[in-house]
């Protein structure tokens, strides 16, 4: 069993082998799956979409297609994380946690929209763990579903077309970076882990300590 676990861990964080793998109907799958699904909050979103955009410069993948299809898949994903929140609503917070389930990032996706409001859905999509639980709770929040939308198409949007532009000019103004791509991907791993450190220690040195959501698990819909 641990073995099986280890051998999928391995496989799903091997992030050019799996682009050469499924080619671009993967990495559809696996951005419908992060953002739609509280289980793909450990998928590589971000170091997976840079890596795409370094095949596509490299002609192993279709740069139109990528930025038409992964876009859509990010969109249509949330709209399942924002409806599953409307319903389910407090009973998320009373969830308990599972090998795919954590309450403290839904926890913390909670913290992220009060203090950002609306603009969460388009600032989570940058932040890993957060993007995938932040459609749920903005969904409980009763978030104004048309304005949940505007947002959520601006946030798939910018989030896919930035990444996947990055690596795609990155790969364009560095001949043969695709043969180093391992160094791509621990560079974008560390950027995409950085706000929540930088964050975590401001809390740390400051002192804060916010008290505990589950007695009012449920936000108050903000702008």
């Amino acid at each position: 069993m641990i073995g099986s676990i280890e051998h999928l861990l391995h496989f799903l964080f091997n992030v050019k082998g799996l682009i050469e793998w499924g080619g671009t109907l993967l990495v559809c799958v696996i951005v419908f799956v992060e953002t739609g699904f509280f289980v793909g909050f450990f998928l590589p979103g971000d170091s997976l979409l840079v890596t795409a955009g370094v095949f596509a410069a490299a002609g192993q993948l279709r740069i139109g297609e990528l930025l038409l299809l992964v876009p859509l898949c990010a969109i249509v994903g949330d709209q399942i994380g924002y409806w599953i929140g409307r319903q389910a609503g407090q009973a998320l917070y009373r969830r308990q946690d599972s090998l795919v389930f954590r309450r403290r990032h839904l926890e913390r996706a909670h913290e992220f929209y009060e203090k950002y409001g609306g603009k969460t859905v388009i600032l989570a999509r940058f932040v890993p763990i957060v993007r995938t639980f932040c459609p749920p709770v903005a969904g409980a929040a009763m978030m104004p579903y048309g304005r949940y939308f505007a947002y959520d198409v601006a946030g798939g949007i910018l989030w896919v077309g930035s990444m996947i532009l990055g690596g795609y000019f990155l790969g364009l103004k560095i001949p043969n970076i695709s043969q180093n791509i391992h160094y791509v991907i621990a560079a974008v791993i560390f950027l995409s882990l950085l706000p929540p450190i930088i964050s975590l220690l401001r809390a740390r040195s400051s002192g804060a300590s916010k008290p505990s959501r589950a007695a009012n698990p449920v936000p108050s819909e903000r702008d």
